[in-house]
């Protein structure tokens, strides 16, 4: 299926004209048959899609991904649109990639490219900056394989780099290796600082809060409308990449906390790209309670707090309590609102959780989440004895809400 769509205002810049490619396998729930989330990559990486093709199959094609014919009619859509570029959804192999560009004729990204080139021009700490040369160096290696005939040339003899004999390829590769483990030793020097900076905050005996979520879902702005900090807030995918940290007052009882935005998370989220954040990620981890930032507005909310939880147990955040906020709640229609601020909520691992609506933009329930917050630590810092097993029984819980809204079900408050 292939639709084109008109040069947009961007094409006018330096943007590149792209067209977005997406593969069906049938068995790959979180597929998105718009490819509107790709093009929203593509748009945050600096690009200008022109044009979606989705493209149906049994199971990937070894040298083209898409196949021959199918490649003959992206190639049609690049020279109709005037693309320069072709980025497809899922990830594609260093051979696969390679082939795509010399039959199409223009560059080729995977997913996995798009999200690397958008956190390398977001980055801005020191740290971060480390983080993401790690996961492109870690993405580059393995795509050495003869993809620049320069690195088939052999090298070596008196007073050239490398040695007699090796292959450009193989001094590439080795230097790659070289500052991986150069950047992992530093990395590794930066996660053993916020321990001990953690280990500090636990002695002065501040509660620690980490907001996560979804990329786009509002963390940041709600952050700002929390802390009245001027953290950078933007409709765009991963518009903040490094960790921000502010005291949070919550009256007399709870006290001061610390309140920390993160990276956000995404639908297949590079491996690399994890392991690279792992410093950052273990803010998460380490908090005493997780704000788990949700887009109410969002025809995919359930699929995409389902890719949090999974992200969240790959990092050893699972187990953290958390707090659900759903926020943009001032885009829902009418009928779609909830009747109360604030609820309880059933997850599937058959905990009973708090759940605010809010919208961090207008305010609204921001004064319940912090209510909610501060209860929250008082029960914390009071240590109660667990509640009885009744309490977490779902047969206790209260009937489910009005069907007609778009969320699991729920006990008001």
């Amino acid at each position: 299926m292939n639709s084109s769509s008109p040069p947009s205002a961007a094409s006018a810049g330096n943007a590149t004209r792209a067209v977005l490619v997406g593969v069906d396998f049938g068995k790959d729930g979180g597929f998105d048959p718009t490819l509107d989330e790709l093009a929203l990559l593509a748009q945050s990486a600096g690009d200008d899609p022109v044009a979606r093709v989705v493209v149906r199959r049994k199971a990937p094609d070894a040298a083209l991904f898409v196949g021959s014919g199918k490649a003959d009619e992206i190639k049609t859509l690049v020279q109709s649109t005037g693309a320069q570029g072709v980025i497809f959804d899922q990830a594609l192999s260093p051979a696969q990639q390679r082939n795509l560009e010399r039959h199409l004729g223009v560059s080729v990204a995977d997913r996995t490219g798009v999200i690397l080139d958008i956190f390398a021009a977001r980055a801005q700490s020191h740290e971060g900056k480390l983080q993401v040369e790690l996961a492109r160096l870690q993405y580059m290696a393995t795509r050495l394989v003869r993809r620049w005939s320069h690195l088939e040339r052999q090298s070596g003899g008196i007073g050239l780099r490398g040695g007699p004999g090796e292959a450009q390829i193989e001094l590439d590769r080795r230097m790659i290796g070289e500052r991986i483990k150069s950047l992992k030793e530093r990395l590794h020097k930066v996660k053993r600082q916020r321990g001990t900076q953690r280990k500090a905050r636990e002695r002065r005996g501040t509660f620690g809060i980490s907001l996560v979520g979804y990329t786009n879902a509002g963390k940041s702005t709600l952050f700002n409308a929390l802390v009245k900090a001027r953290a950078l807030a933007a409709d765009q995918l991963f518009a903040t990449l490094d960790t921000t940290t502010r005291a949070l007052w919550l009256g007399d009882e709870a006290g001061s906390v610390s309140l920390s935005d993160t990276v956000g998370f995404i639908r297949d989220l590079p491996h690399k790209l994890v392991e690279a954040f792992q410093a950052t990620l273990q803010e998460a981890a380490d908090a005493d309670l997780l704000l788990h930032v949700a887009d109410a507005s969002s025809p995919l909310l359930l699929e995409q707090s389902t890719e949090v939880e999974r992200v969240l147990d790959e990092i050893g955040a699972a187990q953290v309590p958390q707090l659900l906020v759903y926020n943009k709640c001032d885009l829902l229609a009418d009928s779609q609102r909830p009747r109360r601020n604030v609820d309880w909520v059933e997850r599937a691992n058959g905990q009973r959780v708090r759940r605010v609506f809010v919208s961090a933009r207008s305010g609204e329930g921001i004064d319940a989440l912090r209510e909610a917050l501060a209860d929250t630590v008082r029960e914390r810092l009071k240590a109660a004895p667990a509640p009885s097993p009744a309490a977490h029984d779902p047969r206790s819980l209260a009937p489910a809400a009005d069907p007609s809204l778009p969320f699991p079900r729920s006990h008001h408050a």
